[in-house]
């Protein structure tokens, strides 16, 4: 039986909050020596990018401690580490979003991960629905900014000081210079690609005309699902971000049409080798600090 504390006994120590992130880290570190540089979620449009890495070591999500596991059929669920264009790099092929039904801590768990692996920029990819009437279905965006309306932060709760300040800023989401990077990568191969907002909304549902209307009225360009929790975790823990997503379908609220998903994934396939070629490009530009 649990006997009460007498008055005047000091508190019991507080169980690490940072343990959960170490084990995961020591359990990866267990199967291969590289440190990352670059962190990579592998999202929509990116799959082709996996095969392109010099894989050191991959390992299922199942086998990692306290690791959600994918349920979108799509995702494959292992974690990759290896070298992208001479790069050390560690990609997640499959995340995680809050329609599954994880907490923003879970969803955004692999990311703390990655920091304590060594990683100093997060690449974000994955699917959006286009709200800009100028930009077309195939094309690519490069994050700029972006709006949550998720109802959560992934912050929210103790704050784990060791990784990051309490009230982190977010004046700049997405790095600067690596955009400029891109976009001087984007013109020399002769690559489409628009700069702008992406709103994260929770779904799993797609939008209603009046939703697309509000969203596009907020000043968002593209809606998705996911991205912007990781993003902010990331910069909670000063990490570089570029955001890039691939716009799979219209969502013009005057000419809106039922949403194929199979046409949205097989535009994501067609966009697919733009998308890799970029971040590839970026990545191997890359150098240690």
């Amino acid at each position: 039986m649990k006997m009460p504390r007498r008055k005047g006994m000091p508190e019991a120590e507080p169980a690490d909050p940072l343990a959960p992130f170490r084990e995961a880290s020591d359990a990866i570190r267990a199967r291969s020596g590289l440190e990352p540089l670059v962190g990579i979620i592998v999202g929509t449009g990116l799959g082709g990018l996996a095969g392109e890495i010099q894989v050191d070591a991959a390992i299922p999500y199942g086998e990692i401690p306290h690791f959600p596991l994918s349920t979108v059929e799509s995702h494959q669920g292992r974690l990759l580490l290896g070298t992208l264009g001479g790069t050390p790099v560690v990609a997640m092929q499959g995340r995680f979003h809050r329609y599954e039904g994880y907490s923003l801590q879970q969803v955004t768990f692999p990311v703390r991960v990655m920091r304590l692996l060594g990683a100093q920029v997060l690449v974000v990819s994955g699917a959006s629905g286009g709200m800009n009437p100028l930009w077309a279905p195939g094309e690519l965006v490069l994050l700029d900014d972006h709006i949550n309306l998720l109802g959560e932060n992934p912050l929210v709760g103790p704050n784990l000081d060791e990784l990051g300040p309490r009230f982190p800023d977010m004046s700049e989401p997405y790095d600067r210079e690596l955009q400029e990077l891109a976009m001087e990568i984007a013109l020399e191969r002769g690559i489409r690609l628009h700069r702008g907002v992406y709103v994260a909304v929770a779904g799993p549902n797609l939008e209603t005309r009046a939703e697309y209307r509000m969203l596009r009225g907020m000043g968002a360009d593209v809606v998705g699902m996911s991205t912007v929790p990781e993003v902010i975790v990331a910069r909670h823990m000063n990490m570089r971000v570029l955001g890039v997503s691939i716009i799979t379908d219209t969502c013009l609220p005057d000419a809106l049409e039922p949403a194929d998903v199979s046409k949205i994934i097989q535009i994501a396939r067609e966009a697919e080798p733009s998308l890799t070629t970029l971040v590839r490009e970026v990545v191997s530009r890359l150098e240690n600090p």
